[in-house]
């Protein structure tokens, strides 16, 4: 009997832990380029004229080792007026995700402080920059429109 009684619990844990288990959203690995996810989020959300930036400047205004990263692209604004930027980084190693996060807020502190004395609308919309991890991808925005840029960053990381 108690045999019987174990049996049962252990199939509704299993029957539990299977239900639980698929109502859950799965993170998938993107079909599309870093590239491709930018020129997306761009077609969706419109933003200001970027430029996309150089590995030499990768290292001297984003503070990361281009080694660190499998693919990249770092988009900042084509012309001083606006404090926009959006990048899109894929490490090779989840192991540096902290050390390019640290990098990426050193880039935010430098934007603020660009901001600071020039144009108060710029300044307080880099004060709201913003980072989002998924997996081993990484998006960097500061934008009026980060959270809409945001939803459709990690759209390229679920089934629905």
């Amino acid at each position: 009997m108690k045999k019987g009684m174990m049996w049962a619990l252990f199939a509704v844990f299993l029957l539990t832990l299977t239900a639980c288990s698929n109502n859950r959203e799965t993170k998938i690995e993107p079909k599309v380029t870093v590239k491709e996810m930018a020129e997306q989020l761009l077609i969706q959300v419109e933003q200001p004229a970027f430029m996309e930036l150089e590995e030499v400047q990768v290292k001297e205004s984003y503070y990361i080792n281009p080694n660190l990263l499998e693919e990249y692209i770092i988009q900042m604004p084509l012309m001083n007026v606006t404090s926009n930027e959006l990048s899109i980084l894929k490490l090779k190693d989840k192991k540096d995700l902290e050390t390019v996060k640290s990098a990426l807020e050193k880039r935010a502190a430098d934007a603020i402080r660009n901001f600071e004395n020039y144009l108060p609308d710029q300044y307080e919309n880099a004060k709201n920059y913003k980072i989002v991890t998924n997996g081993n991808y990484m998006l960097f925005v500061i934008s009026e429109e980060s959270e809409e840029l945001i939803k459709h960053f990690n759209a390229f990381f679920s089934n629905k």
